[in-house]
């Protein structure tokens, strides 16, 4: 497995809730690549995962890349989100990547999307984040 800053940071119980799992990581890039377990608990009443889990799933890839690219300096906090829902999501392994597509001194720009296993896009989203400094926030 790579190493990341990610590696110096306790789970969040978000993350614990989303089943996440760092699967792979470019830090001088900005890119991360993740996995989500998509339970059944998420479902609608249709037996597909419900928009605000995948939405949760996006913002909670997203941030992760800035804290990789950033080699754990910074934290982001999410400003505006907007998220395409491509495709229904079933329940099981939903695979997340995201790219930092700027990094500024304030606020970054970034892109994700959500992947069944079999590669169909479920879901896009784009981000504007605030940067925030890994040590002066108070966990």
């Amino acid at each position: 497995m790579v190493k990341t800053a990610l590696d110096n940071f306790p789970r969040p119980p978000c993350a614990n809730l989303l089943g996440w799992r760092l699967l792979d990581a470019r830090p001088q890039d900005g890119w991360i690549r993740l996995a989500f377990e998509g339970r059944p608990e998420f479902c609608n009443p249709a037996g597909f995962i419900q928009g605000g889990m995948l939405s949760a799933m996006l913002d909670d890839t997203m941030g992760p890349a800035v804290l990789v690219m950033s080699e754990g300096r910074l934290y982001t906090t999410t400003i505006s989100m907007t998220v395409n829902f491509l495709s229904p999501a079933k329940p099981g392994t939903i695979i997340g990547e995201a790219t930092v597509t700027q990094l500024g001194k304030t606020i970054a720009f970034v892109e994700a999307k959500l992947m069944a296993e079999d590669g169909t896009v479920l879901a896009t989203a784009t981000a504007s984040e605030r940067l925030l400094e890994a040590a002066r926030v108070v966990l």
